[in-house]
């Protein structure tokens, strides 16, 4: 399984306290809609953790899934939900990257 990263922003920059209260209000049941739409739709994907951010994105989550087509659908059904901008970042081990960085110094110092 692969790591992936989402990242989302559901208010415009500059919203007012009254509509950002009022997204709230029904904010666990979208995020139930959420939740339930991308497990029938991406059989695979497993949540690893959610967070609520205080910048310029309002909520990360962290999870797995087999691939990165899959990961793309995830992105396309978050948007579709309404979200006003979405990422999706690989997220690769920095056990991994390291091996990855001994492998080219080691193809490095062949040349």
């Amino acid at each position: 399984m692969k790591t992936f990263v989402l990242m989302t922003k559901l208010a415009p920059q500059n919203a007012s306290l009254i509509e950002v209260g009022a997204k709230q209000q029904d904010r666990a049941r979208s995020g139930r809609t959420w939740i339930d739409k991308i497990e029938q739709e991406c059989p695979g994907v497993k949540f690893i953790n959610h967070y609520a951010l205080m910048g310029h994105w309002d909520f990360m989550d962290i999870y797995e899934c087999p691939d990165e087509k899959t990961a793309a659908k995830v992105s396309l059904l978050t948007r579709a939900m309404g979200v006003s901008v979405v990422e999706s970042w690989c997220a690769i081990p920095y056990e991994e990257i390291m091996e990855m960085a001994e492998e080219i110094e080691e193809i490095e110092k062949n040349l």
